[in-house]
C-alpha cells in the first residue's frame, strides 16, 4: 500500500529590497497608521529589476532540498504556483527544472493565485499516495510588484514578492504527513480580483496599456467577506476529515493578506494569537507563497513534536480557497 506523503523539507526566499509604509506615504495618499490598522503591514520585499519568478523559485527550491536531504534528480514532478510567471509559456516549472537540473522531472504550472500553495500540497499528495510518484517538488513563487500598480493606494501597500518550497515524499522519514487537504472555487465571482489585460481575451495593445489594464484590481471589502467564510469552511471540514477537534489545532498558519481575516479565522476556531504564525508584518501578501514561507519560517522557529497538528489555510483570486491538516510524524524505516 502505497506511503502517506510526508513534507520532509522545505525552503523559502525574500529578496533583500524592503518597500516600508513610509516608502508608501512619498508615493500614494496613505499613512503608515493607516495600513498598519488596517492589514497589519508595515514592510513588504520588493524582487530586483532582473530578478524573476524563476530565480526565487530557485531558491527556495534549493533549500528545500537540501532540508529534505534530496537530490534534484530524484525528484519526479515540480510544481510551480504562480500568479507571475516568467513567461505565459512555457511554464515556470520548466524553467525551474531546467536551472535545477532535475533531469527525471516532469514540470506543471499551478494556477490557484493565493490558493496555490495548499492546491500544490493537494497534488503532489495525490501523486505520491497513488504510487505514481516518490518524490514532488512543491514550490510557490509570486512577483507581484511586477503587477502592482504603485499609483493605485488600496492595492499597492498590500504585496510583496518571495518564495516558498517544499519537498513531498512517500520516505518514511522524520516529517509533516499531509493528514487532509480541502479545496474549493467560485468561478462567479472571478472580477472581484483580477489581471484584466494580456490573455487571450484582451491581448496587449496601445489601449490596454494606456488603460492601465495590465495591472491587478480588486474588490478588497467583497473579497474580504469571501474570504473569511470560505477559509473557516475548508478548515472546517479538514478537521472533521482527519477527526480532529478545535482544540487539536497546534499553530494556525493562515494566508498572510489582511491581519483583520486572520483574526477573524483564528476567533471562529478558537485558536489564540500566540498560536497564530504571521509573516504579513514584515512581507505583506506574497500571494501562492504566504503560506509557504510562514510554515518554513514556523519549522525553523519552533519545535514541532511529534503528534502536533497544523492547520493551513488561504484564499485568493479565482475564486479559490483551500485548507490543510499537517501532523508532525516521526522518521521510521
Amino acid at each position: 500500500m502505497p506511503s502517506e506523503a510526508r513534507i520532509i523539507g522545505t525552503g523559502a526566499y525574500l529578496p533583500k529590497q524592503v518597500l516600508t509604509n513610509q516608502d508608501l506615504e512619498k508615493m500614494v495618499e496613505t499613512t503608515d497608521e493607516w495600513i498598519v490598522t488596517r492589514t497589519g503591514m508595515k514592510e513588504r520585499r520588493i524582487a530586483d529589476k532582473d530578478e524573476f519568478t524563476s530565480d526565487m523559485g530557485y531558491q527556495a527550491c534549493l533549500k528545500a532540498l537540501e532540508s529534505a536531504k534530496t537530490s534534484p534528480d530524484a525528484i519526479d514532478l515540480i510544481l510551480c504556483a504562480t500568479l507571475t510567471p516568467d513567461y505565459i509559456f512555457p511554464s515556470t516549472a520548466c524553467l525551474l527544472q531546467s536551472r535545477l537540473k532535475a533531469t527525471n522531472a516532469a514540470a506543471i504550472d499551478i494556477q490557484a493565485a493565493c490558493s496555490g500553495y495548499i492546491y500544490g500540497l493537494a497534488i503532489a499528495k495525490s501523486f505520491v499516495e497513488s504510487g505514481l510518484y516518490k518524490n514532488v517538488l512543491v514550490v510557490a513563487s509570486e512577483k507581484l510588484s511586477s503587477i502592482v500598480n504603485y499609483k493605485d493606494r488600496n492595492t499597492c501597500v498590500l504585496f510583496g514578492d518571495g518564495a516558498s518550497a517544499c519537498v513531498v515524499s512517500s520516505s518514511k522519514v522524520a516529517g509533516l504527513s499531509i493528514r487532509d487537504v480541502n479545496l474549493g472555487s467560485d468561478g462567479e465571482l472571478a472580477e472581484l480580483l483580477i489581471l484584466p489585460a494580456g490573455g487571450s481575451r484582451r491581448p496587449a495593445t496601445q489601449e490596454t496599456v494606456a488603460q492601465e489594464l495590465h495591472f491587478l484590481r480588486m474588490e478588497g471589502k467583497e473579497v474580504f467577506k469571501h474570504a473569511v467564510r470560505r477559509m473557516e469552511s475548508a478548515s472546517k471540514t479538514c478537521l472533521d476529515r482527519a477527526g480532529l477537534t478545535e482544540a487539536a489545532i497546534s499553530w494556525l498558519i493562515p494566508h498572510q493578506a489582511n491581519i483583520r481575516i486572520i483574526e477573524a479565522i483564528a476567533r471562529r476556531f478558537d485558536v489564540s494569537m500566540e498560536r497564530v504564525y504571521m509573516t504579513i508584518h514584515k512581507y505583506g501578501n506574497t500571494s501562492a507563497s504566504s503560506v509557504g514561507i510562514a510554515l518554513d519560517e514556523l519549522l525553523k522557529e519552533q519545535k514541532i513534536l511529534p503528534g502536533q497538528n497544523l492547520l493551513l489555510t488561504a484564499f485568493g483570486a479565482g475564486l479559490t480557497w483551500g485548507a490543510s491538516i499537517l501532523t508532525m510524524e516521526s522518521g521510521h524505516e
